[in-house]
């Protein structure tokens, strides 16, 4: 088994602390574990509504499987940590505009708080090839 190895697309936002965008592990198929996205834009900005978070959040994910040479339909799991008190459908929508009849494993969590008070919605993804 190989070294895992990290990247950070250059059409996002750096990384918001000590981690990195997506890595890939090699074993009999390949594996990106995509680390939480929140919904900042590629320009460092967040929107100002829990809907267009979700929205780029999501739009976030689909960035790295682009820049990994894979789409929506290589997720294989999902876990999404959503702000209580937020509407469950705005994150219903933003998931299905994003992966349309693609259903991957998946997990959805109210939490109290995410890193940054002002994010709402934060995601975590795996895919394979």
């Amino acid at each position: 088994m190989s070294a895992p190895e990290f990247f950070n697309p250059e059409t996002m936002s750096p990384p918001l602390g000590a981690y990195s965008h997506g890595g890939w592990v090699r074993a009999g198929s390949d594996i990106l574990y995509i680390a939480g996205q929140v919904g900042v834009r590629p320009d460092g900005t967040l929107p100002a509504t829990v809907a267009e978070q979700a929205d780029e959040a999501y739009a976030n994910i689909v960035r790295i499987l682009g820049a990994a040479g894979l789409t929506p339909a290589n997720i294989v799991k999902i876990n999404t940590y959503v702000v209580a008190g937020q509407d469950i459908t705005t994150f219903r929508d933003a998931r299905r505009k994003a992966l349309g009849d693609i259903r991957p494993a998946a997990t959805f969590v109210f939490v109290p708080q995410l890193i940054e008070p002002k994010y709402l919605i934060e995601i975590e993804a795996v895919a394979v090839r």
